[in-house]
């Protein structure tokens, strides 16, 4: 096998890991961020899987001065504070390393890259090929024959290996220890290494081309014509110093031996205790396999139950039961996180089968008697719209349940739910469950609507914990220090109900969903203290918990799609993007893969030259993303032809073939699920198909709406649409004078702030300068300075800075409450909404400017976001109470953004306008007596009604 060195530059990969995840982060049960943990570890094991190393090295810097911060006491001076959850990170990143047998390597006085050029050297000269792993441009001046950079694929890019071809290649240079000299001209802004002022890479590139590196280019000095050579003479001795601090040492005191970094055997007790504590349950699983199995088990023991059946309980488990005091107790300490100790086999419970008609019917009426069941359903699929019912269980005690088996004969199934009739009318009766909108679902496809309250344990954790992962096995890891059964243990599949569980015996199947009622219903007890120790409890009552009900209708109703119109639409798509892709081969001159970023790249930039400046991927190529097409659009007509193709490509794929193939094959129609507890401003998200994706910002997109239809012709489409609602809110809680007057006197707002900022009378702004304001007015509450805006709108940095600086003038009271609610973030650590959603912001006071930055935007924007999804939910709350009391057949289908999209029937349309602008207006009135407004519309499709 070849001799493969792999030195990794540890704290490159780990800045790296850290801020790829930064908008989404990982948090663990216990509160610590993974990010950088979670990064590390996955492009290590990556590396050792995919490019089977035969020996390896992680190399650290060591605290301390090294020579360069002698010689220059500025060096890395300017380099923000290391985040406080990445400082963190390091000392399990260093027991991963560690875990994998792997050298942890660090000089005093000499930095990671001094240590790493030391051994490459070493063992290049020892007959190895030496890749050195790191995203640090500075390394190119190591790279040999036999020695390389190698990059990490970076968010799902490609891993990029740089020999001397490639080094070159990017600087412009003829051989790779020029790199120092181009460093050494144009210093390095990172490590705050100065450089020669004005010298930027390319002027770098060009003098070297000349005279090959800095002494003689500083020698022929003279010669140098112009302000360039003013500033070499001038910046001669920065030259001299920037060159020595930007050189990487290779004589560091480290030596190569080839025993210590050969890769051994994992320690892999070492690796499940630091997986574990971190909770890296999927990656620990996919790089120790069945190993990982961190809960302990033991023999299941049996209980009594109400039928009267008993079974003895062994001696081991009776010494080891707690009493329910205990359990109690336990179940409210501090969560053990990801390691769980406590599972099916070595915790006291009793799960009992009810599969006769005798039994249930006891069982009904034990259950009739109580105020709270929790409830859980066993089903042949994950699709609510397209499953079976398996079966049902129901908890109301912690560590008993019972089990109910339902038949595949369909007959059999609604005489068992017959009897459970009485309970699910009750309007006395509040059910528990996880999601439990899918178990109503399933319920209401049998016919049976819960009349009683719910409570959904999944919400309960959102509004306390908008952040992070919710499944029941997290949340009963974290809570109740539990490990419940997985699904896969039953079937031998990932995913919960993906095989047939009717193939599963019933007392397997019976273990498992009891578990799973019993487990919720704890979970409900853990978690019900923290709604008014967070004072969350507003937002989930009034808000999140009876929008479930709704959702649940929506779901079912589904809406009608016109696949007619799409196939249709598809054949011309098809067309018009083959015409799109003949005229861009034409203004090429060549053909090539338009799909191919590299290749489009090269024929833009390389061949047809239309940007001497254009900008390279971390992966080395060409940034070809719409915002730089759009940039250059101008410039070639070939450019709008590649995003017309572009557009074209991607709705046909994502959408209009898309579409007909998620028609539900019991309706006809598609049944969109609708989640709550995804994101973190209140939001909802949806998905199969996800709507709030469906393009409208140009006229080929907005086609596609013509697809959703009404579900016959005594049936119209009629959309409900807010009116400029997030500026509203930023109105109303901001109390700016300016803008709450604009609003309430039925000024249109864009022009009220051109007016301001331009400071001239309403009747005097161009429509050139509502554009402008309106981009200001969208932009700024997120967090868009000067160089944004003017990049968005295609005008001056001045200008544009201009235009912020007088909007800030005139609506200062949206510069206060910018001010206003980052200090109430940084004192309270959270900001909220008016219905008192909270956002945790942990980041909020860190040292890091760009942790602590993105956090302050969060801290504007989540109260304003937040509210518009508040009062949006009321509002279908609202409306579909509405709709019931006055029993109309209209349904509610669709929420997309701040639009409602119903199925009116036509006689009912004059009832049904004014009930849903009435109660869209009254959702959540706002402060300041700023108004909400809405409109409703009507049509034949959606596009037509909207």
């Amino acid at each position: 096998m070849a001799k493969k060195l792999f030195l990794l530059d540890a704290y490159a990969l780990i800045f790296r890991a850290y801020y790829a995840l930064i908008r989404n982060p990982r948090i663990t049960s216990k509160g610590i961020n993974t990010n950088a943990q979670f990064g590390f570890t996955n492009t290590l094991f990556d590396l050792i899987n995919k490019e089977k190393p035969s020996h390896m090295a992680v190399c650290f810097d060591v605290e301390g001065v090294t020579e360069r911060h002698t010689d220059f006491a500025d060096y890395k001076a300017n380099r923000q504070e290391t985040p406080e959850d990445l400082t963190a990170a390091i000392p399990f990143i260093k027991k991963i390393i560690e875990g994998f047998n792997i050298p942890v390597i660090g000089v005093a006085g000499y930095e990671a890259d001094d240590v790493i050029g030391t051994l490459a050297w070493q063992a290049h000269d020892a007959g190895y090929d030496v890749y050195m792993v790191t995203p640090d441009k500075d390394y190119g001046q190591l790279v040999r024959d036999g020695i390389f950079i190698y990059k990490p694929g970076y968010q799902g890019g490609d891993v990029e290996i740089m020999g001397p071809k490639e080094v070159c290649a990017k600087w412009d240079i003829e051989r790779v220890e020029q790199v120092v000299d181009i460093l050494g001209l144009m210093g390095d802004a990172v490590d705050n290494i100065p450089g020669i002022a004005g010298v930027g890479e390319k002027t770098a590139a060009k003098l070297l081309k000349e005279y090959g590196n800095v002494e003689t280019i500083l020698e022929n000095a003279d010669k140098i014509k112009g302000a360039l050579g003013e500033k070499v003479r001038n910046g001669k001795d920065s030259a001299i110093l920037s060159k020595k601090l930007a050189r990487i040492i290779t004589s560091a005191p480290v030596e190569f031996h080839e025993e210590q970094f050969c890769l051994k055997e994992w320690n892999k007790p070492a690796l499940i205790e630091v997986f574990t504590e971190l909770e890296f349950k999927t990656l620990g699983k996919r790089i120790l396999g069945e190993e990982f199995n961190v809960f302990q088990t033991a023999p299941q023991g049996v209980q009594t139950d109400l039928f009267g059946n008993v079974v003895e309980q062994s001696q081991n488990d009776k010494a080891k039961a707690k009493t329910p005091k205990e359990e109690a107790t336990a179940a409210t300490e501090e969560p053990s996180g990801f390691g769980a100790d406590k599972n099916i086999h070595n915790t006291p419970h009793t799960y009992i089968l009810a599969d006769t008609e005798e039994k249930i019917t006891a069982l009904v009426k034990e259950l009739a008697a109580q105020q709270e069941i929790c409830f859980d359903t066993e089903t042949t699929g994950i699709d609510a719209n397209d499953a079976e019912l398996v079966g049902l269980s129901f908890a109301y005690k912690p560590f008993e349940a019972y089990y109910v088996p339902c038949p595949a004969d369909g007959q059999a199934t609604k005489k068992i739910l017959s009897l459970f009739a009485p309970l699910f009318d009750a309007e006395n009766i509040t059910w528990i469950g996880q999601n439990v909108k899918y178990d109503m679902l399933i319920l209401k496809w049998y016919g049976i609507e819960i009349k009683g309250g719910i409570y959904d344990t999944m919400l309960a954790h959102y509004v306390i914990e908008p952040e992070g992962r919710r499944s029941m096995d997290l949340l009963s890891a974290q809570y109740l220090g539990y490990e419940p059964v997985h699904i896969e243990e039953l079937i031998g599949k990932k995913g919960k109900n993906q095989g047939n569980m009717r193939d599963v015996a019933i007392e397997k199947i019976k273990d498992y969903a009891a578990e799973d009622a019993d487990i919720t219903l704890q979970l409900k007890h853990a978690l019900h203290p923290g709604l008014q120790e967070k004072a969350v409890e507003r937002v989930f009552y009034e808000v999140e918990n009876p929008l479930v009900k709704v959702l649940t209708d929506m779901e079912f109703e589904g809406i009608r799609i016109d696949q007619a119109f799409l196939a249709d639409y598809s054949r011309q798509l098809e067309h018009d993007a083959r015409l799109a892709e003949e005229n861009v081969y034409a203004g090429a001159g060549v053909k090539f893969n338009l799909s191919s970023p590299k290749q489009l790249g090269e024929v833009l930039f390389e061949k047809l030259k239309l940007d001497p400046k254009a900008k390279k991927t971390k992966t080395g190529q060409y940034a070809t993303g719409e915002d730089v097409l759009l940039k250059l659009s101008h410039t070639n007509p070939i450019v709008a032809d590649i995003l017309v193709y572009r557009e074209l490509t991607k709705l046909k794929s994502t959408y209009v073939d898309a579409l007909p193939l998620l028609v539900n094959r019991k309706t006809g129609r598609v049944h969109t699920s609708y989640a709550q507890a995804v994101a973190v401003t209140g939001r909802l998200s949806s998905n199969n198909p996800n709507l709030q994706n469906i393009p409208i910002r140009t006229d080929r997109g907005r086609e596609i709406r013509k697809a959703f239809i009404p579900r016959d012709e005594q049936h119209i489409l009629m959309s409900a649409d807010y009116s400029q609602i997030e500026l509203r809110i930023v109105a109303a809680i901001s109390g700016d004078p300016n803008m709450c007057e604009a609003f309430r006197s039925g000024t249109d707002i864009h022009t009220a702030t051109a007016a301001k900022v331009y400071n001239i009378a309403t009747g005097e702004v161009t429509k050139e300068m509502r554009y402008k304001a309106k981009s200001v007015n969208f932009g700024i509450i997120y967090g868009q300075g000067a160089f944004g805006l003017a990049d968005n709108l295609g005008i001056s940095r001045a200008e544009a800075k201009e235009i912020i600086d007088n909007y800030k003038k005139e609506f200062n009271g949206i510069t206060k409450y910018m001010d206003d609610t980052i200090n109430f973030a940084r004192e309270h650590g959270y900001v909220q909404t008016l219905m008192g959603r909270k956002r945790w912001l942990r980041d909020i006071n860190s040292s890091n400017f760009t942790v602590r930055g993105f956090a302050e935007r969060n801290a504007i924007n989540s109260p304003i976001q937040g509210t518009a999804a508040d009062m949006i939910k009321l509002a279908m709350i609202k409306i579909h109470a509405a709709m019931k009391k006055e029993k109309l057949k209209s349904k509610m289908l669709l929420q997309v953004h701040d639009e409602l999209v119903f199925d009116a029937l036509k006689e009912e349309m004059d009832t049904l306008k004014p009930l849903i602008l009435e109660n869209m207006k009254a959702a959540l009135p706002l402060p300041n007596d700023v108004p909400v407004e809405a409109e409703v519309g009507f049509g034949v499709n959606w596009l037509e009604a909207h």
